[in-house]
């Protein structure tokens, strides 16, 4: 592992983060330089390492936690913290699901039935400043032209709008965003508004329903 790296493990299953832990924390004869990790059960408490943690060298993201819809946490991620790589660990690895989470930003994709010398090999390829996935998989490319578009749309999304989104997955209304967000009702409406401008839909619920097209709702329910 490179000089003491920052990792932050987000994952709402407390097994697979320890899990994930023994993989990269090897003991001392092993490793001159083991990297510092810190751990998160929900995206909020993400954000909130992420903001305390600029420093951080790697994210190792699961796509189904609470407060987050399937690829909308990565998005959210690449938006606000872009110099920061995001690794997703899933348990949903079809090559469909691994190209997309890549266009969209991710570093790396890592299935959760790895076993630890992969992913030990995995992260210190994505610390090395590489991108990594399964190794001899096809991913091929995206076939549905309205997937194309709309990851094009996502990459579109400020910061903010982004965590909007987000949120909107998640079935927030206007006055929690403002809540959790700081800001006032107006400004969640300009960007919940800029939101579906840029997606190309009328109202929230379709925002969500566009969104699923590439896999929220599948990965919610299985990753």
């Amino acid at each position: 592992m490179q000089n003491c790296a920052k990792i932050i493990i987000a994952d709402d299953h407390p097994l697979f983060r320890g899990a994930l832990t023994q993989a990269l924390v090897l003991p001392p004869e092993q490793d001159e330089n083991p990297p510092l990790i810190i751990e998160a059960g929900d995206f909020s408490e993400t954000l909130k390492t992420l903001a305390d943690n600029t420093d951080a060298d790697l994210v190792l993201l699961d796509l189904a936690m609470p407060g987050t819809r399937g690829f909308s946490g990565l998005v959210s991620l690449r938006s606000q913290y872009a110099g920061i790589p995001v690794v997703i660990v899933s348990a949903t690895d079809d090559p469909s699901s691994i190209r997309r989470a890549m266009e969209l930003g991710a570093s790396g994709f890592i299935p959760k039935s790895s076993g630890m010398e992969t992913i030990r090999q995995a992260v210190q390829s994505v610390l090395a400043g590489n991108l990594w996935t399964p190794p001899d998989l096809e991913l091929g490319s995206e076939n549905d032209p309205d997937v194309a578009d709309l990851i094009s749309r996502l990459m579109s999304l400020t910061p903010q709008q982004a965590r909007v989104l987000t949120m909107l997955g998640e079935g927030l209304l206007n006055k929690q965003i403002a809540y959790e967000l700081g800001v006032s009702e107006a400004t969640v409406k300009a960007h919940v508004s800029a939101v579906l401008q840029k997606l190309g839909v009328d109202s929230r619920t379709q925002a969500v329903i566009r969104l699923s097209k590439i896999g929220a709702d599948a990965l919610e329910n299985t990753a």
